[in-house]
């Protein structure tokens, strides 16, 4: 499972009329998909979202001091923009002179990539559009897949998902990735800064207490595991077919829907996440990892929790490595039963969930002929 870098051309310089009209265009098709979706999350997401937006589109800091009332006027006004849009149409992105379907990805990046920019369209939790226009930082071959690391943003929708992957392209996001790292921490210090994963994953990232935490090295670990999470996602795909989609394109906005996702991210970390983190040369990533497992995963997976505090317990990951192979070929039958039956008869509701969990052996277990990457680097954790 061999990435390999692949040279990224400059950008075009941003006083381009032809540029300037692009990011108008995906950034009002971003807006339409805000005003039918954004009302979707819950109150305190919702907020936290608009707080970090108004930050992106004023061009400030994360960590940058609000003036509450400015922002409570930005948010009305935000509001209002969306209701005039409600029923307005998604709009086609004009390149040389031709108009391209929004959702026509591999089209318009083949045009942008020579600029040195890349273009992200498709469809997040609950059916929601996603788009989004950046600078292309970083660019990787795998296996017949392209891996974008997206820098700069020049257009984005609320929601920004820090990575997502469709039809032979990963995106990663960097900005997202150092805002998903970001609030992870603001969480934990508001919880009076215990000794759980994520003080272990900021010791592990050289963080001392006297200072402000190492957010770069931290979204710098974060963009590789959000990579290889996607990577996982892929091979998720491969082994699922299509009927996954159609599957999920069934249950859109439900509870049915968090548990295939959950179900799906789990065999993709299983397949490559934890097998990536666990050979990889720091610990700090898979320290975050598990302080940031909840919801349905980690309801739908107590045993992967139980296994990092073995970990801990005994200076050693064993315990985490020995569970993959089995969990990873339980998530694997558990997606295909799913398939099989129809979503009213999914085990959804919480006292139902302990049906979907696994049982694992608790001796060691023999590595498959799937190698996970890097699996020939030296042991972790001594």
């Amino acid at each position: 499972m061999t990435r390999t870098p692949a040279p990224v051309p400059s950008p075009t310089a941003d006083s381009s009329p032809e540029l300037a009209q692009l990011t108008a265009r995906v950034q009002r098709n971003c807006d339409i998909a805000d005003a039918r979706f954004a009302g979707n999350a819950t109150l305190c997401i919702y907020l936290l979202e608009m707080r970090e937006f108004y930050r992106w589109e004023q061009g400030q800091d994360l960590r940058a001091e609000l003036d509450r009332q400015t922002v409570g006027d930005w948010v009305i006004a935000r509001e209002q923009h969306w209701e005039t849009l409600e029923d307005a149409e998604l709009e086609p992105l004009v390149l040389d002179g031709i108009a391209h379907d929004p959702f026509d990805e591999e089209a318009i990046n083949r045009k942008l990539a020579p600029r040195g920019l890349a273009y992200g369209a498709g469809y997040g939790q609950g059916g929601r559009p996603v788009f989004f226009l950046g600078r292309l930082e970083h660019l990787e071959a795998f296996d017949g897949y392209r891996i974008h690391v997206i820098g700069e943003e020049l257009a984005r929708d609320l929601a920004a998902p820090p990575a997502m992957s469709r039809e032979g392209r990963i995106f990663v996001r960097r900005e997202s990735v150092r805002r998903m790292v970001l609030e992870a921490v603001e969480a934990w210090q508001a919880r009076g800064r215990p000794d759980d994963g994520m003080a272990r994953a900021l010791r592990a990232y050289g963080h001392d207490p006297d200072h402000a935490p190492p957010l770069e090295r931290m979204v710098d670990g974060e963009l590789e595991a959000a990579v290889w999470h996607e990577v996982g996602e892929v091979l998720a795909g491969d082994f699922l077919g299509p009927a996954w989609q159609e599957c999920l394109s069934e249950v859109l906005g439900t509870r049915e829907e968090r548990v295939l996702r959950a179900v799906r991210d789990h065999l993709a970390d299983m397949l490559v996440t934890l097998p990536a983190l666990l050979s990889g040369t720091g610990d700090g990533s898979l320290h975050l990892y598990f302080a940031r497992l909840g919801g349905m995963r980690a309801a739908l997976f107590p045993q992967l929790h139980d296994a990092y505090e073995q970990a801990i317990h005994e200076e050693s990951p064993e315990a985490i490595r020995r569970l993959v192979v089995p969990a990873r070929e339980h998530w694997l039958a558990t997606a295909r039963e799913l398939l099989e039956q129809a979503p009213e008869h999914w085990p959804a509701d919480d006292h139902q969930l302990p049906a979907l969990q696994p049982v694992l052996p608790r001796g060691p277990v023999t590595q498959t002929d799937r190698s996970p990457p890097g699996a020939d680097s030296a042991d972790r954790w001594g």
